[in-house]
């Protein structure tokens, strides 16, 4: 017997709770990215209406959303917005860590997409560096740090346990314990 199980955010619930969003200050110093939005799921329906809900008061009425289709697997063409129709657009040339807002005779703003699934700790500095007024840091460069830097750790806490589970001796080439110290011997020849 097969089951599927789906891991989306339930879009009534979507609707109800506010967009998890980090936005640049206003400053004249103008960067690459405008902030950072997490979204719950890669559900676009369900999680667009909370988003342009939260920039409504700093940004006016967004009416386009652009994305690129690899980190979405649905792109509706249109999603309902408090009684409007919010137009969205893909392009498999837009970076696929963003996404591109538009508002009508307003502007344009270049949000960061942080992955659903990224660990709470990596989401919070990957907002606060997406909101740096005056960056030069694309979101694709933002991502890929990321991954080295969540790398870095599981890497450091890998060796850690490789260490203490070794008992902190030193190695043979063979991936046994030699009985030796780690340290060098000291100079006056007491062990």
């Amino acid at each position: 017997m097969t089951s599927t199980l789906d891991r989306t955010a339930p879009r009534d619930l979507a609707a109800e709770v506010p967009a998890r969003l980090s936005l640049t200050p206003k400053t004249a110093l103008a960067g690459q990215l405008d902030g950072a939005w997490w979204p719950r799921s890669r559900d676009l329906e369900a999680e667009l209406p909370p988003l342009v809900a939260a920039l409504q008061e700093p940004w006016g009425r967004v009416t386009r959303v652009t994305v690129n289709p690899t980190r979405w697997p649905v792109v509706p063409r249109r999603v309902a917005v408090d009684g409007r129709v919010l137009h969205v657009g893909w392009f498999a040339e837009q970076d696929a860590d963003k996404l591109i807002l538009l508002a009508y005779a307003v502007g344009r703003w270049d949000l960061l997409v942080i992955p659903p699934e990224t660990e709470p700790a990596a989401a919070a500095r990957l907002m606060a560096a997406a909101a740096i007024p005056g960056s030069v840091l694309t979101a694709g460069v933002l991502m890929a740090n990321e991954t080295v830097i969540g790398r870095g750790i599981r890497d450091a806490r890998r060796q850690e346990v490789t260490w203490e589970s070794e008992g902190g001796a030193r190695m043979s080439p063979f991936g046994n314990p030699t009985g030796r110290s780690t340290f060098p011997p000291p100079a006056n020849g007491w062990r």
